[in-house]
């Protein structure tokens, strides 16, 4: 029986990526702790502290050599998952190395340098990903940047925009986001060697120069104090990664909306048996913005428990620290799935250009009611304009005229000329500015798609 949605095999894969469940599976989890370990010795042997071949040894032995099943139920004893593995680890090292391996570490010190390592490989898909919804709706925006398109506020039709402005704000959105990526993994990715209490004391005044070699061996950023109990830097990933959620989950309401069927401007890619019912032959649910806002409402409560475990207690936590195992990596996995649906829609989402015209003049011309009583305010006042406006709206509504017609038929207006009023109406003049945000949404997104590429290979080298 699977406790998580993303280790059942049923549901793991509508959820999260086979990447990203691999990077956090339990073998992800003891390779990483094996490199926290050879790094350790390779930093301690810099100083002679232990035996130059220590590191060697434990590289050697392979993640798939220790038996995770045996290594849980002896962690449902001790606590923590370090106890046992040092134990495995050990009872694979010649007898002259085994005295030296996990010196002066401590069992938290192992778990969070590799779940830092394991969060760093996460990183790194989930900013690949990223770059390529942005390209995706980067093109879909710069695609659409004239094609006309209802503006709602309230759920209402408002005033029109362009549906290249609508994709660019779902850019703009993803963008604010993966621009924080840069910052957040040199400030957060960092290693952990404090020892029993945090101080590195079993090193004496050799404790500060190996955590720095240590940090140095695994290419992470070294803490200035032990961060056991500091627990911000988890905090600040969780929420990132709540963040990207939360703004993929914009462009997944929306389209949501788009894809109804008294909407029906766009629609998710078809792909065969996908979004269909067990009783309805007929329908094409939103799958994708499904798995995307459901992401978004489980990523809460797993942020909420991370903000929780800052609250430690003296030099080590009591259970606070453990919460975090139930947090982090679901997060990271909620973040991938999410993302790949995000990909899926941003590449291939079907537009509907004729719909959308359609819907324009559902409201026979309320759209504009906005520019009508901006070009009227000169004459009338800005105030005697919006009323006027407003009352010709409600014959609209009323009947089967349109707001031209409507003002047109109010004597109020006569000294405004026909060509005055027929350039409220002009849906080009209209979006004219949509367009302009739209070039500028797009340029700061590619910036942005630019900067997370220079990042990334900083991070691979």
């Amino acid at each position: 029986m699977a406790f998580s949605a993303l280790d059942s095999d049923l549901l793991g894969p509508l959820f999260a990526t086979d990447a990203m469940r691999a990077a956090f599976s339990d073998r992800a989890r003891l390779a990483a702790m094996l490199r926290a370990e050879a790094a350790l010795a390779r930093a301690q042997a810099r100083f002679g502290i232990v035996p130059a071949a220590l590191a060697d040894a434990i590289d050697r032995i392979d993640a798939a050599q220790l038996d995770a099943a045996a290594l849980g139920r002896d962690t449902a004893v001790a606590g923590v998952p370090t106890i046992p593995f040092v134990k495995a680890v050990q009872a694979q090292l010649p007898a002259e190395l085994e005295r030296s391996f996990h010196k002066a570490a401590t069992t938290q010190d192992i778990l969070d340098t590799a779940s830092v390592l394991q969060m760093r490989d996460g990183l790194a898909l989930l900013s690949s990903e990223a770059c390529a919804v942005l390209g995706g709706l980067m093109r879909l925006a710069l695609e659409h940047r004239t094609t006309p398109c209802v503006g709602r506020t309230y759920g209402q039709h408002a005033a029109p925009v362009t549906f290249g402005y609508k994709a660019a704000v779902w850019c703009a959105g993803v963008a604010d986001v993966a621009d924080r990526l840069p910052p957040l993994r040199s400030r957060c990715l960092v290693a952990s060697l404090g020892g029993p209490v945090g101080a590195l004391g079993g090193l004496g005044d050799n404790g500060p120069a190996v955590a720095e070699a240590f940090a140095e061996e695994l290419g992470l950023a070294s803490a200035a104090i032990t961060w056991h109990v500091r627990r911000a830097g988890m905090v600040e990933i969780g929420m990132w990664l709540a963040l990207l959620i939360g703004a993929l989950a914009k462009l997944a309401t929306d389209v949501a909306h788009l894809a109804s069927t008294e909407v029906a401007e766009a629609a998710e890619p078809y792909v065969t048996g996908r979004g269909g019912s067990s009783a309805m032959p007929h329908k094409r649910n939103p799958v994708g913005a499904t798995v995307i806002l459901a992401s978004h409402y489980a990523a809460n409560g797993q942020v909420s428990a991370l903000l929780a475990a800052m609250a430690a207690l003296h030099e080590r936590p009591i259970g606070h620290w453990h919460a975090e195992w139930h947090a982090l990596p679901p997060l990271f996995g909620l973040a991938s799935g999410a993302l790949r649906e995000a990909r899926a829609l941003a590449e291939g989402l079907v537009v509907d250009c004729a719909r959308m015209r359609a819907n324009l003049d559902a409201t026979r011309g309320l759209l504009f009611a906005d520019a009508a009583a901006a070009r009227l305010a000169p004459t009338l006042g800005r105030e005697a304009a919006h009323q006027l406006v407003e009352q010709a709206a409600e014959r609209v509504r009323s009947s089967n005229a349109t707001l031209r017609e409507a003002l047109r038929a109010d004597q109020r207006i006569a000294a405004v000329s026909a060509d005055e009023l027929d350039a409220a109406f002009d849906l080009t003049a209209a979006t004219a500015a949509a367009a302009l945000w739209t070039d500028r949404a797009v340029a700061a997104a590619e910036r942005v798609r630019a900067k997370l590429g220079e990042d990334q290979a900083r991070a691979v080298k």
